[in-house]
């Protein structure tokens, strides 16, 4: 059988010789983790770390009608941005389920770039290839010769700040400036992050990355910034219950069961508004929920959950050991009826039902 060779980012030597331990995910020959999962995840909390996702993807749009294509292939209300701000999204199918869920960030009247998924490029791309002429708009694919870092914890402004005129303190969450940044001009940095602990993400060319890397580096030394690998980025997603593609959203999933109501706005059409707008106003049979372990194990993707007859009521989309709170947290689909908080429920954890109790998220409070 014919096997696929795993790509690699620009800075996958950089990691090798950093003694990474590098898994294949999406696609990619990624570093999961460096000195240990749990110091990086405190790292990233409480100081500042590093991540490379630079297997992300990214997309330019531009054209008349890119705001009126926009509208039609996302859920959120693209015209409510302005140049310089960044909005989470998602695409629905024609069937009701997510495509992805992506980053919109509008540049000027006629031009916006989307980040995407690493594992749904090609997938995205096709879809909304299958949109653009009928809207006249033109699309670059920039994923192969764009580099993502995401400089992510509270000391995360201290160390770029040094490396830019730009005023990094003036940013509001989910916006973006370009400039002169380490050096090089034309630089997109943005203040989001899939962390909850405050930060930027910096786009730039493939040929300057191991360039940008040392700059931050040196710029973050005396702050003891470290790299940081997937796995952490994993349990710091999780503790703000935000949700990943392919575990608590998919094809199948509704944006309203997956309680992403708040980026699915009825104010416009969308592919399949009307069907999904059946799902906020007659509700939906299951809802993802968090959920808290009171007994001990850890929840993982594709454990049961069963109620205290020991029916099956729904599946574990995410858990994991929260190394913040210092207990087992999870996601996961459950009749709506049990999803509001303070319900017992049970997760089926190697032939063991282990009681846990549904909670509002984030997990972590900040």
């Amino acid at each position: 059988m014919e096997t696929t060779a795993l790509k690699s980012t620009a800075l996958s030597e950089k990691h090798i010789s950093l003694g990474a331990k590098m898994v294949p995910f999406a696609g990619y020959n990624m570093p999961v983790q460096y000195k240990g999962l749990i110091e990086e995840h405190h790292c990233v909390r409480n100081n500042v770390g590093v991540f490379d996702v630079s297997h992300m993807g990214e997309f330019r749009v531009k054209g008349q009608r890119a705001l009126d294509f926009l509208q039609y292939t996302t859920s959120n209300d693209v015209s409510k941005l302005f140049d310089g701000k960044v909005q989470y999204s998602c695409m629905p199918n024609a069937t009701g389920g997510i495509i992805d869920d992506l980053l919109v960030y509008r540049v000027s009247e006629g031009e916006y770039y989307l980040v995407v998924n690493a594992s749904n490029i090609e997938k995205d791309w096709n879809w909304l290839q299958s949109y653009a002429a009928e809207f006249g708009v033109e699309m670059t694919d920039e994923s192969e010769q764009t580099s993502l870092l995401a400089v992510q914890g509270p000391n995360a402004i201290k160390v770029l700040q040094k490396l830019t005129a730009m005023d990094l303190g003036e940013m509001e969450y989910y916006s973006f400036k370009r400039g002169n940044f380490a050096g090089f001009d034309n630089i997109l940095i943005s203040t989001t992050g899939y962390t909850g602990a405050g930060g930027f993400e910096v786009y730039f060319p493939n040929e300057v990355a191991n360039e940008m890397w040392d700059k931050i580096f040196d710029a973050g030394k005396e702050f003891s910034i470290q790299p940081i690998g997937l796995g952490a980025r994993d349990t710091l997603r999780l503790e703000m219950g935000f949700c990943l593609y392919g575990n608590d959203i998919d094809d199948t999933t509704s944006p309203i069961e997956a309680g992403l109501g708040w980026i699915t706005k009825f104010t416009k059409t969308f592919v399949n508004s009307e069907y999904i707008k059946g799902h906020k106003e007659n509700g939906t049979a299951k809802r993802l929920v968090g959920f808290e372990m009171i007994d001990k194990g850890i929840p993982r993707h594709g454990y049961e959950i069963v109620d205290a007859t020991q029916q099956v009521i729904g599946v574990v989309t995410s858990g994991t050991q929260s190394p913040t709170l210092g207990k087992a947290v999870g996601l996961g689909y459950v009749p709506t009826a049990l999803s509001k908080p303070g319900n017992e429920i049970f997760i089926s954890v190697r032939g063991k039902s282990l009681k846990a109790i549904t909670t509002s998220i984030p997990f972590h409070k900040q």
